[in-house]
């Protein structure tokens, strides 16, 4: 598998998962909740706040009836139109380079996903050090074009795709100047099921992706899926980010708060360090332990021609006397001298 750098961050396979906060509209229209995300998002050791880059109008148009109502009795956004849901969830465009520079500050990378043309004509101006692609877009091939020409990092979410339409994706990035792109496996529901989630599909993703890093956009609630993700190959995991769900907003249900994401950076290493290398016998660090495996004892006080047996031995701990496996074979033989209890057996004793 490939391996790139995000600014001063190295992807690959051999390397740490990397862990995007994703703020999307949860600054719910205040700049300065968006740099608190920023700063708590910092905090918990988060390697990178991603933000989403559109206006209602490069969304959508501003139209009632059909598609352009959101009508599911389960959508989290039911009642209002798109333009609607877009125009509270937008981040605005003066808001980007305060932002950037802030997460400069706090050592915090900071990059976003475009979602038209112009949005990538901004983003160029704000010198990004890569791009997302929603999985909303992952068929846009004007947009992934436009994208890819940049010749910077491209994330993309697979969701609401199947591996044809990704295939088609993707050879559309890499003929248009995209080297380096990381695949996100992704649930397009809001919130996600660990039922849905599926992500047994990684490691199909990376045998079909060969020179691709695979990850997870997870909306799932709790850090279990984003986890278990790494133990199959995922190294970059984007997880919806909010100082707080109960402050509300467009994506908060799902989001998750600080105490979570400082779990996750955690125990996302922890995750990939345990995973190691294929060990088949004692480890360098078990040799110390090995003294303390079950052994023969001598466990009362013995004669020289005493009979062996289940009243004088016993397999036991320390692993200093014969091993375990000898035991029944040396039943009913004798001993050769006298031997104290809490004597490790040996061969030497026996006539």
């Amino acid at each position: 598998m490939n391996s790139f750098m995000i600014k001063d961050f190295l992807l690959g396979s051999n390397n740490p998962p990397f862990i995007i906060a994703e703020m999307s509209g949860n600054h719910n229209q205040s700049l300065e909740r968006a740099k608190e995300i920023v700063r708590v998002a910092a905090s918990t050791g988060a390697h990178a706040i991603k933000l989403q880059t559109y206006t209602p109008d490069t969304m959508t148009i501003n139209h009632r009836g059909g598609l352009f109502d959101i009508t599911d009795k389960k959508s989290l956004w039911l009642g209002r139109n798109l333009y609607e849901l877009y125009k509270e969830a937008h981040t605005p465009w003066e808001w980007h380079k305060p932002l950037f520079d802030y997460a400069a500050e706090l050592g915090l990378i900071c990059f976003s996903t475009p979602f038209d043309d112009t949005a990538v004509d901004f983003l160029e101006t704000l010198n990004v050090p890569c791009y997302k692609i929603a999985s909303f877009e992952n068929t846009d091939h004007p947009l992934l074009k436009k994208v890819a020409k940049t010749g910077k990092p491209v994330i993309m979410s697979t969701g609401i795709a199947n591996l044809s339409d990704i295939m088609e994706s993707v050879q559309v990035l890499k003929e248009n100047g995209s080297k380096e792109i990381v695949l996100l496996k992704c649930t397009s529901t809001y919130p996600a099921t660990p039922e849905n989630t599926n992500l047994v599909t990684i490691p199909v993703l990376q045998q079909v992706f060969q020179d691709c890093i695979i990850g997870l956009s997870d909306h799932t609630m709790g850090i279990g899926a984003s986890i278990a993700s790494i133990a199959l190959g995922a190294r970059v995991i984007e997880k919806h980010f909010t100082i707080s769900r109960a402050d509300g907003g467009v994506d908060s249900t799902f989001s998750m708060e600080p105490a979570e994401m400082k779990s996750l950076v955690l125990e996302s290493e922890r995750a990939f360090l345990a995973l190691g290398q294929v060990q088949l016998n004692v480890q360098k660090a078990e040799e110390k332990s090995r003294v303390f495996k079950r052994s023969i004892y001598v466990v009362a006080d013995v004669k020289k021609g005493d009979i062996l047996s289940s009243q004088n031995l016993r397999v036991i701990r320390p692993g200093d006397g014969l091993a375990p496996k000898y035991f029944e074979s040396i039943l009913g033989k004798h001993f050769k001298i006298d031997l104290k209890t809490g004597t490790p057996m040996s061969m030497d004793y026996l006539t």
